[in-house]
């Protein structure tokens, strides 16, 4: 997620480390640098040229603090201005005070409407609601059917009526149906139309009047861009749309959509798709993500889904085990499963604090096919091996490992770089935890 844009700014933010104090030739050369970095990122011209602008005027003849070097000023500066570039605070759903609240996805053909709706579907029951998905994509072949598995995998109802009524005849129904069955939120996934195809336009302004949605969002492709956000004025424009939601932002590497919509159009990013399985949707937080983009990592939101994919007694024990050194490659493989459900190894560590950079993560990857693997070698493996790998595995041991598990002595040696890794991601993660709850607020700045 945003890798160049990381690695763009990190490097800029290098060149100000070791200077007593910023003179204004010293801001404007990292400003270039920024602009450019920002440009490349595909983030809206003006929105750029603004940015830059309230960073300089902040960043020039100001005292340092006196616990920051003059990298960390001007960082702190960038964060708040990006934080408030993407909206300031999380914007969540407008929930109505008589239920059922009605939420109705637009957007393009292909931007994940019907899949997004599905997840949307999924978060909102996690947090106790009573969801009603509604498939009113009467032209997209197989559209209904779609809805219907996914709604299937989340144990949630759908509406439907086929393709035999119109949008608005369903959304109308779904309200009745919805009222009837006591859902509490109704979800209603609209086809796919092209800005410039007036009738379909004109049919969702139909729809929008007659259902008078309390939440109308846009589900937009992140990695379309600029694209992304010229969509976004349009449908503001015609719908008036109450949030964006940003599918496959994990495969952005640039960020344009995510620092541009909130500016162009004045509505917020509410949510963001960050993967395909149905769970991977997450509440869209600026000042976290303004701390992806500055390498700071974004630790909340790590704690949050370890608190909701962990088991308590289990984390209490392995917790005892990490701190006192004890955690072996039988734990490890106990554990893999539990953090492969954070998500890619690579975006869990990437919420680290200065392990933004992608650069730093492309040995750590693990495929999901690769636990037949690790599973095979560490089961080839002596009791003794497995409780102490570094200290007894030498090159024979190891070719002996990879021949009993049908692997190369690279597998072997690439699995115990991984449980390298997820040892010291754990422990800091526990370190950020502990430090979270004991009032800190921002995790240390990587310079």
């Amino acid at each position: 997620m945003f890798g160049s844009l990381v690695e763009r700014l990190q490097e800029t933010f290098k060149k100000l480390k070791g200077k007593g104090r910023l003179t204004e030739a010293d801001v404007s050369e990292a400003l270039r640098e920024v602009r450019m970095a920002l440009l490349e990122a595909d983030v809206n011209f003006k929105v750029v040229k603004d940015f830059v602008a309230g960073v300089k005027e902040k960043a020039v003849g100001q005292e340092l603090y006196a616990s920051l070097n003059p990298a960390q000023h001007v960082i702190k500066i960038v964060h708040e201005q990006l934080t408030g570039l993407m909206g300031g605070d999380n914007s969540k759903i407008n929930m109505a005070a008589k239920p059922p609240t009605v939420i109705m996805m637009v957007g393009l053909n292909g931007a994940g409407k019907t899949t997004t709706s599905a997840k949307l579907a999924g978060h909102l029951r996690k947090q106790g609601r009573k969801p009603l998905l509604v498939a009113a994509d009467v032209y997209r072949p197989a559209a209904v059917k779609q809805l219907q598995v996914l709604g299937g995998q989340l144990n949630t109802p759908v509406f439907t009526m086929g393709d035999r009524a119109g949008p608005v005849a369903i959304g109308r129904a779904s309200l009745e149906n919805a009222a009837r069955e006591g859902h509490d939120v109704v979800i209603i996934d609209t086809a796919g139309r092209q800005e410039v195809n007036e009738e379909l336009m004109a049919e969702l302004e139909s729809m929008n009047q007659v259902i008078k949605p309390h939440e109308t969002l846009l589900v937009v492709d992140a990695m379309t861009g600029q694209a992304a956000v010229n969509v976004a004025e349009t449908f503001n424009r015609r719908l008036g749309i109450d949030g964006v939601v940003l599918t496959k932002l994990d495969g952005d590497t640039r960020g344009g959509a995510a620092l541009s919509v909130r500016a162009v159009t004045g509505k917020p990013i509410k949510f963001a798709g960050v993967g395909e399985k149905l769970d991977a949707i997450e509440p869209f937080h600026p000042a976290r993500m303004s701390e992806r983009i500055l390498g700071m990592g974004d630790v909340l939101t790590l704690i949050e889904k370890a608190q909701e994919n962990f088991d308590l007694d289990q984390m209490t024990k392995m917790q005892k085990k990490i701190r006192s050194m004890e955690f072996t490659l039988d734990d490890f493989l106990e554990q893999i499963s539990s953090v492969k459900k954070l998500g890619p190894l690579d975006q869990v560590l990437g919420m680290l604090p200065g392990m933004g950079n992608l650069k730093k993560l492309k040995d750590v990857q693990l495929d999901e096919k690769e636990l037949v693997y690790v599973e095979a070698i560490i089961h080839s493996m002596t009791r003794e091996e497995r409780r102490l790998p570094d200290k007894v595995l030498n090159g024979s041991r190891k070719r002996r490992i990879a021949g009993g598990s049908g692997t190369t002595v690279q597998d072997v040696n690439r699995l115990l770089k991984q449980f390298e890794q997820t040892k010291k991601m754990m422990k800091q993660f526990m370190d950020m935890e502990k430090t979270i709850k004991k009032g800190g607020k921002m995790p240390k700045l990587p310079f």
